[in-house]
């Protein structure tokens, strides 16, 4: 359901934003000529871009080039303002996968612009998400495995240690400028690997230990 997540297949949360970062994967970052800022850079999705697993999804029209980025999601579980590093672990309540959907060709005609990104980034159904897993069922996620194929061809395949900022400095930073509230989620990153999605694709995306996600795109 539109706003809400899938908690373990057990229960339902809502969530009223998911909180993005850019260039979290030097990789990434190198395979679209761009710098790696010295501080986590944030944006914001709206609820209304959540997509649940095995949803279609429609693609907006306005762009011939949308991307798929897989993402390890981090979910909220209290709410929280101005938290620390070393407590940031304590407000998580579990972990999905996620895809931040791109408009990559709308992305890069607002960057000339210097103009805001919310029309390439928080289109409606722009952040699919797996299943809820919970904390206290989960193991370290400092280095899983984590993948997306299309058609069954892999496009992406890296590891949730390449991260630049890892997750405690994410949800800290977060929390300076956003009130974290149950139910956020905050997507950690996509590695190389990024590429085209078109109608009649089908996604599928993994982390290990974590969940799938699976996705055909209309």
């Amino acid at each position: 359901m539109k706003n809400f997540l899938n908690i373990d297949n057990q229960s339902e949360l809502y969530c009223s934003k998911v909180i993005c970062v850019a260039r979290n994967y030097a990789a990434h970052a190198a395979e679209l000529n761009n710098e790696i800022p010295a501080e986590p850079v944030f944006f914001i999705k709206p609820n209304s871009s959540l997509s649940a697993n095995g949803h279609r999804i429609f693609l907006p029209g306005y762009s011939q080039s949308i991307h798929h980025e897989v993402e390890l999601a981090v979910v909220i579980g209290r709410e929280g303002k101005k938290i620390s590093i070393e407590k940031a672990e304590d407000y998580i309540l579990g972990y999905a996968v996620a895809i931040d959907l791109t408009a990559r060709d709308i992305q890069n005609k607002l960057k000339e612009k210097s103009h805001p990104w919310e029309k390439a980034k928080a289109f409606d159904q722009s952040c699919p998400i797996s299943t809820v897993k919970l904390k206290k069922d989960i193991g370290s996620v400092a280095d899983l495995p984590i993948r997306l194929s299309v058609n069954h061809e892999m496009r992406q395949n890296s590891r949730t240690g390449l991260m630049i900022n890892k997750i405690p400095k994410l949800i800290a930073n977060a929390s300076e400028i956003f009130t974290l509230c149950e139910g956020d989620v905050i997507l950690t990153g996509t590695p190389e690997g990024v590429g085209i999605v078109s109608s009649k694709d089908i996604i599928e995306a993994e982390i290990e230990g974590i969940a799938k996600l699976n996705l055909e795109v209309n």
